[in-house]
């Protein structure tokens, strides 16, 4: 919970009262490789954040599959479409490895922020980061060649970079694995 916690805290500094709220609040889970956090259809009930292992977002769109986002230790995620709306899920979350998050259901999480202002101010902050890393991920898929985007991300995400797969490393980019071998050969 330590790490969740200062996670929190660079956001927004917690008092007492809130922190312990929101202790009282949040359960644990394992997860094997391969199991779902979300499907799709589902509605996302919570917040989710890694303690030890990775995970992915994707989607199918014509039986193709498409990674949103890798989530490795110390993140907090969410779908956030369907968590804010409580509306079903086009996405899904799956674990990559062996998983354990620590997770707060959203009406939990509505409760303590209509409670504590500055856990209203952390979620408000959050969500707002979210959002900035979500535009700067279309910008990338939309003005950037592959060989930019791969270079991006092995220059960001290089400590998950050993964790993924090859197939999963092209769905995220949005390439065949045949394209990014050539992208890697000619590094």
């Amino acid at each position: 919970m330590d790490a969740l916690l200062h996670y929190v805290q660079k956001f927004c500094q917690l008092d007492k009262e809130a922190t312990d709220d929101l202790l009282l609040n949040l359960k644990t889970k394992t997860l094997k490789k391969g199991e779902y956090l979300l499907k799709h259809g589902e509605v996302c009930r919570h917040l989710f954040f890694i303690n030890k292992g990775l995970a992915k977002s994707f989607f199918y769109k014509n039986d193709k599959e498409f990674i949103m986002r890798f989530f490795a230790e110390n993140t907090l995620f969410s779908v956030f479409d369907s968590y804010l709306t409580q509306t079903a899920s086009n996405y899904m979350i799956t674990a990559l490895e062996h998983t354990t998050v620590t997770l707060i259901r959203y009406d939990d999480m509505e409760s303590i922020c209509r409670q504590h202002h500055c856990m209203e101010t952390f979620f408000r902050k959050l969500v707002s980061d979210v959002a900035i890393k979500m535009m700067k991920r279309i910008t990338e898929m939309l003005e950037e060649d592959a060989t930019a985007r791969y270079n991006k991300f092995v220059q960001e995400n290089n400590p998950v970079l050993q964790r993924i797969t090859l197939g999963d490393l092209a769905k995220y980019l949005g390439i065949t694995q045949q394209s990014l071998s050539r992208i890697r050969l000619a590094r």
